[in-house]
């Protein structure tokens, strides 16, 4: 990457502060460019999902490794679930779906309850493990809560073959003129559900698989005592990516843990942060993390910089350190700060190989959180910081309570915010589809066919608030 004019600004940069200018290019189309990433990891797409409680679940981890990106499981979960996690995501079908399995004798109520957990928005109705029907919002709204489903669910199925190619699905689905059907297996057992968006998607995503073929996860561990102990085990439970996890990254009880961790010889790649400085990613690498986690302050639920004063705005951030990890054959991940597809790009130009997306996908069906109505009828799940007093809270919950007392009085991130649904992006997919739409185009504007080519010929210039502002659409007439 190098600056329009080659004229470095003396002063850091935000994702805002910065657009890119087209350069000649031989890319013919957008769906040409490969978005695979070179740091281990697997990615075929640069999106990995922050390690947040309300953000990154099993449901999430699923669904985002289908499309290729990769889910950071967060370090307060307990071990065991996190290992039931890892076995879950790893035996999930590569094509279709998990389905929302329902009996015909549950009731409208369950229905209701169940449907929001999933981004496609239809239950299957079983019985002896095969489908016999199946309902969707439509069918169940109006009806009293207490009608068992068997009486409102549709038994006029198209059911597809497990094993059939996605693109032969798509026709099936788009000449039955279904948005869904249920697939089985040859026993004629259900075995998932497919979408029409998803049997297209299927074409046009790659899954993040590892060497036996099955989906990646990711998960962390943070800096305390017994983090190379829930290390070891999470390697024992299978996970792809190691994530050593804390606000401060530049420090000794950091360095300490990785030495550690790589002491477990790992056979998967190590992610540490965070830190905002050459000297900070330096001292990571050398302690022993293959990819180093950049950003302090720039997260939506990161009080960091308004009550500490530290921090560095990203774009700057990630520059300076993917430069210093690139000199050693390392990598970056750029972690926060992200609000739109263009920020995505920039990050990326910046030289990071993949980018971290926290908040963004609180807001979706996938996240784990509850589905909840406000007052105007918008809907909206909770998300908080991992470094807020719930979040302390949660995490120490086995100690006293005078010691979580004490700790709950320090924190930098918010406790509670409405992340809404987008009417028109409601699932992590949907904003997935619109976040590689930008990155792909990005591409071919700088002429670049892969993402290495896209960070070494980006051509970045600095703008104005009122050059920002111009960038962006009119929804409404000005008139």
């Amino acid at each position: 990457m190098r600056f329009l004019n080659d004229s470095t600004p003396g002063y850091d940069l935000t994702y805002d502060d910065v657009f890119m200018v087209p350069n000649r290019s031989a890319v013919g189309s957008r769906h040409g460019v490969d978005l695979s990433t070179g740091d281990g990891t697997g990615t075929t797409i640069p999106i990995v999902v922050a390690n947040m409680t309300a953000v990154a679940g099993r449901r999430m981890a699923e669904t985002v490794a289908r499309r290729g990106g990769l889910v950071v499981i967060p370090q307060d979960i307990p071990l065991d679930v996190v290992t039931d996690v890892v076995a879950w995501v790893k035996g999930r079908h590569l094509v279709l779906d998990t389905p929302i399995v329902l009996a015909p004798t549950q009731t409208v109520g369950d229905g209701l309850a169940l449907l929001p957990k999933r981004a496609h928005g239809a239950g299957v109705v079983v019985s002896a493990e095969r489908p016999v029907g199946i309902v969707t919002e439509a069918d169940l709204t109006g009806v009293d809560r207490f009608t068992q489903l068997g009486e409102v669910m549709s038994r006029d199925l198209l059911v597809l073959d497990a094993a059939l190619d996605p693109q032969e699905a798509f026709a099936a689905l788009d000449a039955g003129n279904r948005k869904i059907a249920p697939a089985v297996g040859p026993d004629g057992r259900l075995a998932g559900i497919l979408s029409r968006k998803g049997a297209l998607r299927a074409t046009l995503y790659t899954p993040a698989t590892d060497a036996a073929g099955r989906l990646r996860v990711a998960a962390a561990v943070g800096i305390n005592n017994g983090s190379a102990s829930r290390a070891k085990a999470l390697l024992e439970a299978g996970v792809d990516t190691l994530v050593v996890d804390t606000a401060h990254g530049h420090q000794e009880s950091m360095i300490a843990t990785l030495r550690a961790v790589r002491g477990l010889d790992p056979q998967v790649p190590v992610v540490a942060g965070n830190v905002v400085s050459a000297r900070g990613t330096r001292d990571l690498i050398e302690a022993g993390a293959d990819i180093v986690k950049v950003g302090v302050g720039p997260g939506a639920m990161c009080t960091t910089r308004m009550m500490t004063g530290v921090g560095r705005p990203q774009f700057s951030a990630v520059l300076e350190c993917a430069a210093e990890a690139r000199r050693t054959g390392h990598h970056v991940w750029a972690d926060g700060g992200v609000r739109h597809p263009r920020d995505v790009a920039m990050a990326l130009a910046a030289g990071a190989s993949n980018v971290m997306i926290g908040s963004w996908f609180a807001g979706t069906h996938e996240s784990p959180g509850d589905l909840q109505q406000a007052a105007d009828g918008r809907l909206y799940k909770e998300s908080y910081g991992m470094a807020s007093a719930r979040a302390v809270q949660n995490r120490t919950s086995e100690e006293s309570a005078y010691e979580r007392a004490r700790k709950g009085l320090f924190e930098e991130g918010i406790s509670t915010s409405r992340m809404y649904l987008d009417p028109e992006r409601p699932g992590v997919e949907d904003l997935i589809d619109s976040i590689i739409a930008g990155v792909r185009s990005a591409c071919t504007y700088a002429g670049a066919a892969n993402l290495a080519e896209f960070a070494d010929r980006a051509v970045v210039g600095v703008q104005s608030a009122a050059g920002y502002a111009e960038g962006k659409p009119l929804h409404a007439s000005w008139q």
